[in-house]
């Protein structure tokens, strides 16, 4: 008997021993998908527009298989790649976060200089896609929604490898895998929300048995194209500004500091008077200064990816189409 309740005791302590390792995971990687918030929103902020033009019917299926493709990037690809950066080449993650941010900028400054009427639409001249085939298009549009997300499920996964603390390579790998997940049913999950509320509030203003429920689903389709506007400016500013900031921190741990104290410096001065908002003042002065320069660095980088990167690109993907 005595040697059973020693083999209980021992089973209760390795699963107070497995929960908290879990609890650990969970912590950490809530915390790591935090760090990757400004890449996570333009993620969101990105895909509705994969989805425009398409039939009702067809947006879903869409979405999943862009999630499924995202999926795939971060948990075959990017996982491994992270995990080898870690254990072996610990020092490129700095260089790599300041080449994925250098990225970001690029990316945002293109889409305040396509607002302010500089670059060109997407699609024919009016920016449409009447003739095309929809099949044809759907599957390209997948296909560039999907190495779109590679390039940003890339910046996800560095940054949250950068933000987990030294530990055991399952401990990462662990982690690494949850953020994975978490982001990919968070990001995906709200796009599908976010595309199917018109169709949500169509079907309020039809069928609603009450007034109010019918004036809901008018007040959700009227506020849908104002909703996605504010979505893709927001997911413009978050890029500039976590682009802006890796770029700072990258300089900083290269042993060239001054551009990031010198913000820090001038935002702590600036909310000194603020009271009790100190530090809400300080912390949105930083990302303001962080996303200037972020837009500044991608207004220097536009001509330099539209002009040789991109015909680069073009020439190897004529060289070889799986480019």
């Amino acid at each position: 008997m005595s040697g059973l309740l020693a083999l209980l005791d021992d089973v209760a302590g390795i699963a107070k021993i497995a929960a908290a390792s879990v609890d650990d995971v969970v912590g950490q990687a809530a915390k790591a998908g935090a760090k990757a918030a400004g890449a996570v929103i333009d993620d969101a902020a990105v895909t509705p527009k994969y989805v425009q033009g398409f039939e009702a019917r067809r947006e879903l299926p869409i979405i999943w298989r862009i999630a499924r493709g995202s999926l795939t990037n971060k948990l075959v690809f990017l996982l491994p790649a992270g995990l080898a950066l870690s254990a072996f080449a610990p020092w490129a993650i700095s260089p790599l976060l300041m080449l994925g941010g250098a990225y970001l900028c690029f990316e945002g400054a293109e889409k305040v200089a396509h607002v302010l009427g500089f670059g060109h639409a997407e699609g024919g001249p009016d920016g449409s896609h009447a003739d095309v085939d929809p099949a044809h298009l759907e599957e390209e549009k997948v296909a560039g929604a999907i190495k779109t997300d590679f390039i940003l499920s890339a910046e996800i996964m560095t940054i949250a490898l950068a933000a987990i603390p030294a530990s055991g390579f399952w401990m990462e790998a662990a982690t690494l895998a949850l953020v994975a997940v978490m982001i990919t049913v968070a990001v995906y999950g709200a796009v599908a929300l976010i595309v199917k509320a018109d169709d949500l509030g169509l079907l309020m203003a039809a069928r609603g048995r009450l007034r109010l429920t019918r004036a809901a689903g008018q007040g959700i389709v009227r506020a849908m194209p104002k909703v996605l506007k504010l979505l893709m400016i927001v997911g413009t500013a978050a890029m500039l500004w976590v682009g802006g900031s890796i770029i700072l921190h990258g300089l900083k741990e290269m042993g060239r500091a001054e551009p990031y104290d010198m913000i820090h410096h001038w935002a702590e001065v600036a909310a000194h008077g603020a009271g009790s908002f100190a530090a809400t003042t300080e912390w949105f002065l930083v990302a303001g200064m962080d996303g200037m320069l972020g837009l500044a660095l991608g207004f220097v980088l536009i001509p330099v990816g539209t002009k040789l990167i991109a015909p680069i690109w073009k020439a190897l993907r004529r060289l070889n189409p799986v480019v």
